[in-house]
């Protein structure tokens, strides 16, 4: 009976340590802080960011190097591979030798400096040693001998606050550990054994002979030949650390915010970057000379939304801010937004690509928009409106689409950083009265542009969810969309005639496109510029991808010449010469659109007054839109030189024939476009006597009020009045029935004006009058 209670206690016993020792692991070794790391698309380092405890310790690797491994284990752990954790004839030696010398040997397999590692280094006893050779036997049995070797590489110390071989191949040599020489996998092998012996200018001996016994071992094990040998004898010892990779700073940075743990394989292309690098820096150092010092260029796969380039600033020391990352700041868009409201309009059937808009002097409750140039051009094609990028035309076109819905189509459009309301935008909106990132602002171009790519190859339909962010890793496809014949937004032909308008994009004398990119470069772009001159942006696409540049100063000063098409286009061109060229991939979506009849003044359906017109493609989805209002059948006389009435002419003489009829103010701002107006009234039938057909004040509007200018001394400036009449005449101005002047051809005065009430009227030398009311307040 007592043997057997003592059997039992025996198996109890037993037991009991079995239970300790098969639970004496922890569930997680290691919980160290690690560093964000960042590779391109093929694995190359783009950069990395220390970990939270000031150690450069990367992500573990998939697989130690073959190079590294022989290295380590014949410097190590020569029997690795045979033991379960702990090596008898080691430790025996090792204990034997501590006793009888003064100089300590370690007998530790590499599995028990992994657990040693883990349990950071306590201090050594014998006690220590037994716990370490139980967790050692016990890791054996959890984890293969490949993955206790990858657990010794990435967390055994390498000198400094360097950890890890990842780090240490990178922080020594500057290259990948798969890159290593036998001579740099030896000299690192040595280093967990004292990492202190790595330090600038001392102890250089005793590295290189640990490093040159350890090549001398591999070499006579027959694990490197003779010449290898020799030649590795001959390889330099690393000393200070090196620099890591930088060709994408504040895309790694943008990256490591977003709290990646993992080694982050990106959507960069190294070569593309290190070319975006280059340029951004040639083009810096010429417009650092007008002090503008800061730009950011992002490139786009449209297909995939993956970003290929990300420069978030220039990086040369004389640039301010360069650590600030100008691609994720809010800018003032400038006229970027403008295809987008030409795209809503033709949604809305509320133009036509070649309908005429109005280009003349306007005011909204104070606001008078004016053309970059100060120019007007009296009427103007709707694609030559977004072409020219002409501000008026789109003020118009925005207060008559309607601000609100404008507000929602953009938020539809995910330019959410555009999130003031309209209250605080106004018109101004259209102009660069709101801000965005480049980020943003990139990425719903390319979502915009492939509403019409998706269409023309998913046969004529539409992804049900058109709004896809921008993805910066390489594994992420994008997430498949189910497609509707019905658009969420947009239709294709919509797309289509704004990107054509975005092809014919006029270029000043001084900037010639083919010189720069080539004639046979298919590419839709758009440049802004924004009030004061303190950002240029140029958005830019072909068929699969897109590129955006802003230029700028971070703390928001303007310069002259800081435009879009001088300052952000060249820098968007030279980035597309180093892409695939993208000839002819832009052609109707045929299901989309339609043929009608249009007036070829006009651009509106033909009216029964137009004598011409011709057979053109407009949206499919366009409604009714009003037949052509500018001409007109008038009745002329047999020479067709004068206009005449039925009783004033004989009626067997009267001649039918079409004329461009156009308002005072419209003819006054209208250049040549090749029409014919009326002619004037046949003598024999007196003058025109309608007041408002012959004259039309430009400035002041109707009911508009004059905000009073004030000069940089604090004074009122002096109010400019502008009209436009129809005939070659004098005109006398009057202001509460007191003469003011008299002027001839260009009907132009200027007066000081105080706050209040006024009258303005005008008469011609023929008598006929017009009067405008008027309020004049103060700026404030």
């Amino acid at each position: 009976m007592k043997q057997f209670s003592k059997r039992k206690w025996l198996i109890g016993v037993l037991l009991f340590v079995v239970l300790v020792w098969w639970f004496s692991l922890p569930k997680v070794l290691f919980s160290d802080p690690i560093s964000c790391v960042v590779n391109d698309q093929d694995g190359n380092l783009l950069g990395a960011r220390i970990a939270d405890d000031g150690q450069w310790r990367f992500p573990s690797a998939e697989e130690v190097p073959g190079k590294f491994e022989q290295a380590i284990i014949h410097f190590e752990d020569e029997y690795f591979y045979w033991h379960i954790g702990f090596n008898p004839i080691s430790m025996a030696k090792a204990f034997y030798s501590n006793l009888t010398s003064s100089t300590k040997r370690g007998g530790s397999t590499l599995t028990q400096q992994v657990i040693r590692l883990s349990r950071k280094n306590k201090q050594r006893s014998y006690t220590e040693k037994i716990i370490e050779l139980v967790q050692a036997t016990r890791l054996e049995l959890k984890l293969s001998k490949k993955e206790i070797l990858l657990h010794y590489s990435a967390y055994a110390p390498f000198g400094g606050n360097v950890v890890g071989l990842e780090a240490a191949s990178w922080r020594y040599f500057g290259i990948s550990p798969k890159q290593l020489t036998w001579g740099q996998a030896s000299a690192l092998a040595v280093l967990p054994n004292s990492p202190s012996i790595i330090y600038p200018g001392k102890n250089d001996k005793q590295f290189l002979n640990k490093r040159n016994a350890l090549l001398k071992k591999l070499a006579s094990k027959e694990v490197i030949d003779e010449e290898t040998y020799q030649l590795s004898l001959l390889e330099n010892l690393p000393s200070t650390p090196l620099p890591l990779p930088n060709q994408a700073f504040h895309f790694v940075d943008f990256v490591c915010q977003q709290d990646q743990k993992e080694v982050m394989a990106s959507s960069i292309r190294y070569q593309l970057q290190q070319k975006a690098n280059q340029i951004t820096v040639k083009h810096q150092r010429a417009l650092q000379k007008n002090n503008i010092y800061n730009l950011s260029l992002l490139v786009i796969e449209n297909k995939t939304r993956k970003v290929l380039a990300y420069v978030g600033n220039t990086s040369t020391p004389e640039s301010p801010f360069r650590y600030v990352d100008m691609m994720q700041a809010k800018r003032s868009t400038g006229s970027t937004l403008k295809p987008f409201l030409y795209a809503a309009a033709l949604e809305k059937s509320q133009i036509l690509p070649t309908s005429l808009l109005q280009d003349v002097p306007v005011s909204f409750n104070g606001y008078r928009p004016k053309n970059f140039n100060e120019k007007f051009h009296g009427l103007v094609p709707a694609h030559q409106a977004l072409s020219r990028s002409l501000n008026v035309p789109f003020v118009n076109v925005l207060q008559d689409y309607g601000l609100p819905l404008f507000y929602e189509n953009l938020r539809d459009a995910g330019l959410q950083q555009i999130n003031k309301g309209i209250d605080h935008y106004g018109l101004t909106l259209i102009l660069g009265g709101a801000e965005v990132s480049l980020w943003e602002l990139t990425q719903a171009f390319v979502n915009f542009k492939e509403v019409y790519s998706t269409y023309v190859t998913s046969s004529s339909q539409y992804s049900t969810g058109e709004i896809q962010n921008l993805t910066i890793n390489a594994s992420v496809s994008t997430t498949k969309q189910e497609l509707d014949y019905k658009p969420s937004n947009w239709h294709a032909s919509s797309v289509y005639f704004t990107l054509k308008a975005m092809m014919e994009l006029e270029r000043p004398e001084d900037f010639n496109f083919g010189a720069i990119l080539g004639d046979d470069q298919q590419i839709a772009w758009k440049t802004g510029t924004s009030y004061g001159f303190k950002d240029a942006w140029s958005m830019g696409m072909n068929e699969e991808y897109t590129v955006g540049v802003w230029v700028g100063n971070a703390d928001t000063e303007g310069r002259p010449n800081l435009t879009g098409i001088k300052a952000a286009a060249p820098i968007m061109f030279d980035v597309f010469k180093e892409l695939p060229k993208s000839q002819d991939w832009l052609l109707p979506p045929y299901d989309d659109v339609k043929q009608v009849n249009l007036c070829p003044f006009s651009g509106m359906p033909k009216s029964k007054a137009c004598d011409k017109s011709e057979l053109l493609w407009i949206p499919s989805h366009s409604k009714a839109v009003q037949q052509c209002t500018y001409h007109t059948k008038i009745s002329v006389d047999e020479t067709e030189r004068y206009e005449v009435k039925n009783n004033c002419y004989p009626l067997s003489k009267m001649k039918k024939k079409s004329f461009v009829e156009l308002s005072p103010i419209e003819k006054h701002f209208t250049q040549t476009m090749g029409f014919e107006t009326p002619p004037p009234l046949h003598p024999n039938c007196g003058e025109l006597t309608d007041e408002q057909e012959l004259m039309e004040f430009i400035f002041p509007r109707k009911n508009e009020r004059i905000l009073l200018p004030k000069s940089f001394d604090g004074t009122n400036e002096e109010v400019v009045l502008q009209l436009a009449h129809s005939k070659n005449t004098e005109v006398h101005w009057y202001i509460d029935e007191r003469y003011l002047t008299t002027t001839t051809e260009l009907h132009e005065t200027s007066i000081h004006l105080q706050p209040g009430r006024y009258q303005i009227s005008v008469v011609d030398e023929k008598g006929h009058f017009l009067k405008q009311d008027v309020l004049v307040e103060k700026t404030l």
